[in-house]
């Protein structure tokens, strides 16, 4: 409150204290509870991310997958969306008095049209899950989770053109320095004297690569801007949706294998294993994490944390299959700690801190403008009540007695 030095009247500031305290104490709280939950989810997501590697190369036989890829990823979407139903039966049994159901009907209905851009990202996870598999035959598990880093780079190009999201100078810095760690990494890691599709390995292992690493990068970004775009509607209502496409393009991909490889192919269930099944809850895990990630946190904090599952990556394969770390890999690894570091450092939000001080320095101005202002009207409005008094005690003595 400002207070008039003429008429002791009490005005409201433009820029509340009380309001500026209050709001910055609520601020601190969500962040500290969001802080929490980019632990949680960083953690989790390191020990999903970094095993699924691993269990698909403990899937292959004689260098090969007995199974069929795409019904791995058809289960997968099944058991992601039997988990989202449970969900809802559970939030549906606890909703307070007067809420509308969560499994009625109307609300389906609205959250069904609500999330109708959820296919797309369903529909290049589809892709990428089969591309998960091909890639395992060209690379080793640390490699694979290497180059799946480099989805870090193009996420940031796409949120920025998409979502129009800001980067400083010193990220864009780390970015280069997080492909560059990727690239050391990757010198010399191609298996000799096979090919594909008639092409040298070494085009066709890249070419997997472009899509390997642009496909997942589009559907990460339509799903963070999905989600967040119906922020209200239920996580678990987008995630049925999601997953129930995810599903959908999976079963008509089954389809289509069945009409050129013969109906055998239906059998979703031929050349599983235990190793397929930990697969499944794996990769179902890991979908569900990442949901969270992208409504509740941020693309690139996912796709970051992928990177020190690769450290857990390397080192496993190292001890279960023999894998050798070479100082291309220590190289890498420690270049891509050095850019995430980078990229979430306080010096990479300097300029943005400045700006926001700027701001803030303008604000005061301003307040101060408008102070000043009030004060000039009030002092102005007091001496025209004076003069005007005056004027009637003069006009008071030049009348008759």
């Amino acid at each position: 409150m400002i207070e008039c030095s003429v008429c002791h009247s009490k005005i409201a500031s433009p820029i509340s204290k009380a309001i500026s305290r209050a709001y910055d104490g609520h601020r601190s709280h969500v962040s500290s509870k969001t802080r929490i939950l980019n632990v949680l989810l960083v953690g989790g997501d390191c020990v999903l991310v970094g095993f699924q590697p691993i269990l698909v190369y403990m899937s292959k036989v004689d260098g090969g997958f007995k199974f069929s890829p795409i019904s791995v990823n058809f289960l997968t979407e099944v058991t992601k969306v039997i988990f989202a139903i449970i969900m809802l039966l559970f939030q549906a049994r606890h909703k307070k008095v007067g809420e509308k159901s969560l499994l009625s009907i109307s609300t389906l209905v609205q959250a069904a049209r609500s999330n109708l851009l959820l296919a797309v990202p369903a529909l290049l996870y589809a892709i990428n899950n089969y591309l998960k598999f091909i890639m395992q035959l060209y690379f080793n598990p640390a490699t694979v989770k290497m180059l799946s880093n480099l989805k870090v780079l193009v996420i940031a190009i796409l949120l920025k053109m998409i979502m129009k999201r800001r980067f400083s100078i010193i990220q864009w810095e780390a970015l280069a320095l997080l492909l560059i760690g990727i690239s050391v990494n990757q010198l010399q890691s191609l298996p000799e004297g096979m090919t594909s599709f008639g092409l040298p390995v070494a085009t066709g292992a890249y070419l997997y690569t472009l899509i390997f690493v642009s496909v997942p990068s589009l559907a990460s970004v339509f799903n963070e801007y999905a989600l967040k775009s119906q922020f209200e509607t239920s996580i678990y209502h987008q995630n049925l949706f999601l997953y129930g496409y995810g599903a959908i393009f999976n079963f008509l991909a089954i389809l289509g294998t069945a009409i050129f490889k013969g109906p055998s192919t239906l059998d979703i269930m031929r050349g599983h294993s235990k190793a397929t099944v930990l697969l499944i809850c794996n990769n179902a895990s890991q979908g569900i994490l990442s949901s969270f990630f992208f409504k509740y946190a941020d693309t690139i904090l996912k796709k970051y944390s992928s990177t020190i599952a690769t450290i857990f990556t390397g080192i496993a394969s190292a001890a279960l299959f023999g894998h050798t770390l070479t100082v291309n890999f220590v190289l890498g690894i420690s270049i891509v700690i050095i850019s995430m570091h980078q990229f979430f450092s306080a010096l990479s939000k300097v300029k943005d801190e400045q700006q926001s001080s700027n701001l803030e320095m303008v604000d005061s101005q301003d307040s101060k403008r408008t102070k000043d202002a009030s004060f000039l009207n009030m002092t102005a409005g007091a001496n025209e009540d004076a003069s005007h008094h005056v004027n009637e005690e003069e006009k008071r003595s030049l009348l008759p007695v």
